[in-house]
């Protein structure tokens, strides 16, 4: 076993000096490790766990499409992984910690992307349990609501990368900020209570900056991708600054950006591009909101998502308020979760876990259950 357990550690000896080195992983609990490296064991933790397996029917941009070549949210994570993972490798970091990170890092995401997201949080807010966020949902998922309701023990370096993961807004240089468990776990807290804790988080490691970059990078070409074949935009539309810098698919974005990245942070202890691929990022990212993002939804299906979020959630509460526990809410939910879950969450909460661990897929098939009869 000493054998295998050594081999598993031989990449920290090509390990740049900036990257994280497994010897370094803090756990919130303690935990007898195995012949895993700490970050390795945290992937395995998060592919197999059940909010991973419901990242398959949970939509990325365009929810309401049948076409089964347009991007899911399992498609956007193991995107979102390679990119960072290459880029990783490229500036000799950690990858296994780049790796968990990548793929949980949207475990809070909730069905229709975005505009539920918005929703809940409004939710969330009306029914005092402070703001929504999908990053720190991801993050709960992880630590409190897996496993039964005990939580999967993850890293706090992976936890940390998830909840700073957010690439809604770009930045030139992402360097990351040292902190303690202690500094991780408050600002976890208080981002249930103080939006602007949200504009503020730097991960704490190396890897969590590339995670974060590496969000933007698998989102803003695909997304232009899937928009293109569902004929809500022409290639005609495209800024001539846009396909001078990245070209038109996909591959040439993700590819122009990724090099750009890795040439222009090589052997330093933050991660940066050059000036013109930021600003062309910055116009490509501007265009996605005006001409895809801003337009996915139309105003009918927007209300009808509000109407039925808001239907559900009411319902879902009063379920547990009168205890009726045959529901789908205990039958699928709380009945499998632990007493410890149970006892320290309260109603409201309970709800925004339960819908927040939906597919796109069954949140419909439970409004027409109970509304559409």
């Amino acid at each position: 076993m000493k054998v295998k357990f050594e081999k598993m550690k031989k990449h920290n000896q090509n390990l740049s000096k900036y990257a994280s080195n497994d010897n370094d992983a803090i756990r919130l609990k303690p935990i007898k490790e195995d012949f895993r490296t700490p970050y390795f064991r945290d992937i395995d933790r998060i592919i197999y766990s059940l909010s991973y397996i419901r990242y398959i029917d949970k939509t990325q941009v365009f929810s309401f499409v049948d076409d089964d070549m347009i991007s899911k949210r399992m498609t956007h994570i193991q995107l979102v992984s390679k990119i960072a993972r290459t880029i990783g490798r490229g500036l000799g970091l950690n990858e296994d910690l780049i790796e968990a990170a990548s793929l949980g890092h949207d475990l809070g995401h909730v069905p229709f992307g975005h505009e539920g997201e918005k929703i809940l949080n409004k939710l969330s807010l009306e029914y005092g349990e402070g703001y929504f966020n999908h990053n720190v949902q991801s993050v709960r998922t992880l630590m409190e609501i897996e496993n039964n309701g005990k939580g999967n023990n993850i890293t706090l370096q992976v936890l940390d990368a998830i909840l700073c993961h957010n690439g809604e807004e770009l930045k030139m240089k992402y360097a990351p900020q040292s902190k303690t468990k202690e500094q991780f776990l408050k600002e976890y807290n208080n981002s249930y209570n103080d939006k602007e804790v949200l504009k503020k988080l730097r991960s704490m490691t190396l890897e969590g900056c590339v995670v974060r970059i590496s969000d933007v990078i698998a989102y803003v070409g695909k997304d232009i991708e899937d928009a293109l074949r569902l004929n809500k935009i022409k290639i005609s539309d495209l800024p001539t600054n846009i396909i001078k810098t990245f070209g038109i698919t996909n591959s040439e974005i993700v590819n122009t950006i990724v090099v750009d990245i890795i040439e222009n942070s090589l052997d330093k202890n933050y991660i940066t591009m050059s000036p013109k691929i930021y600003n062309a990022l910055q116009e490509l990212i501007s265009f996605n909101y005006k001409y895809i993002y801003l337009k996915a939804n139309s105003k009918e299906q927007l209300i009808k998502i509000d109407q039925m979020f808001s239907s559900l959630f009411k319902l879902y509460y009063n379920q547990i308020i009168n205890n009726e526990c045959n529901e789908d809410i205990y039958t699928v939910f709380l009945n499998y979760m632990s007493k410890d879950y149970i006892n320290k969450t309260t109603g409201a909460r309970k709800v925004i876990d339960y819908i927040a661990g939906m597919t796109d897929n069954f949140f419909v098939e439970q409004y027409k259950k109970y509304f559409l009869v």
